[in-house]
């Protein structure tokens, strides 16, 4: 029985757990990517990081538009593969695919499952103030992050941690655990548990508008927003008719005995940032960025329209 592997996976969360099983004496013999894509302010195609480490280690890589493609499940079959590794690649796999390898196509996914299947497990954690999260090595079926779960493993969420922090965290994680048990699995010696299909939450594709911080919500809601969405795409709200992005923020309590102000009314601004009211509570903007600017402390932002008692759009 084949132990030979093919590794599927794209973005940097991906990167992690291939470059474990290279280290460890387990390189994949085919790595699946999603195609280049334009990027940037030349919009020039880009190649994932899955893909240009692969490259470098000298391992084929095939970039199909859909995995339904006749020629790639003939060339999968050919290759008789003992797995499949899949680690946010991005793309379903069909019946026939993952009915290919002998020990099955095995998922690495960023969330103690049942809890958050889907493409956004690390935003969806940190804008529900989860307490910790971690890594689900799965056996993948044809339901959505549905498999049974050989192991998991858990890792608290840090106090203010971003999703780009979270994600770099738990890619390391997810190569360590992939690394240490997939032996097991492949010799047959691992089992699975099926998930608890009640207690299943869902994290889909982020929604740009559940990207602009509405002030009349929760400041600590707010607050959790940017850092859900730090690096990508980013938190924002309306001022002088600019989107202006928020990288960093924090709650800060009231003045006692003081008049809650109205949603979205800027309270202060000075060096320690710009405080706006909110539905509840206020938040403190601390490192903000103008359409094509750097980005900046909101100390330096401050004293364009930033005064006490300017109104941001809601």
């Amino acid at each position: 029985m084949s132990d030979d592997l093919v590794f599927a996976g794209t973005p940097g969360f991906a990167l992690a757990s291939l470059r474990a099983l290279v280290q460890a004496g387990m390189p994949p013999i085919l790595v699946l990517t999603q195609p280049d894509r334009p990027a940037g302010r030349g919009r020039k195609l880009r190649m994932s990081p899955v893909k240009c480490y692969a490259t470098e280690q000298g391992i084929p890589v095939s970039q199909p538009e859909s995995l339904k493609q006749p020629s790639l499940v003939a060339e999968l079959r050919s290759l008789k593969p003992g797995a499949i590794i899949a680690a946010a690649y991005g793309l379903l796999f069909p019946p026939e695919i993952l009915a290919l390898p002998a020990h099955g196509c095995i998922n690495v996914h960023a969330s103690l499952l049942p809890r958050w299947r889907g493409a956004t497990p690390i935003q969806a954690a940190i804008l529900n103030g989860d307490s910790e999260t971690g890594i689900s090595l799965m056996r993948m079926e044809k339901g959505l992050d549905t498999g049974p779960v050989y192991v998991q493993q858990p890792l608290a969420i840090q106090a203010g941690e971003t999703a780009g922090s979270l994600q770099d965290r738990l890619a390391v994680l997810g190569g360590e655990v992939l690394t240490a048990h997939l032996p097991a699995i492949l010799e047959g010696r691992m089992e699975t548990l099926p998930q608890d299909d009640r207690l299943a939450t869902f994290a889909g594709k982020i929604d740009k508008d559940a990207t602009r911080l509405d002030f009349r919500r929760q400041a600590s809601e707010l607050e959790r927003r940017v850092r859900a969405y730090n690096p990508e795409p980013g938190a924002w709200f309306m001022l002088d008719g600019e989107r202006v992005k928020c990288w960093a923020a924090e709650t800060v309590a009231a003045s006692r005995g003081s008049e809650p102000a109205p949603a979205g009314t800027i309270t202060a601004s000075g060096r320690h940032g710009i405080e706006v009211a909110c539905g509840q509570g206020i938040i403190r903007l601390l490192e903000l960025q103008r359409p094509g600017r750097r980005r900046v402390t909101a100390s330096q932002f401050a004293g364009r329209n930033t005064a006490p008692g300017t109104l941001l759009p809601l």
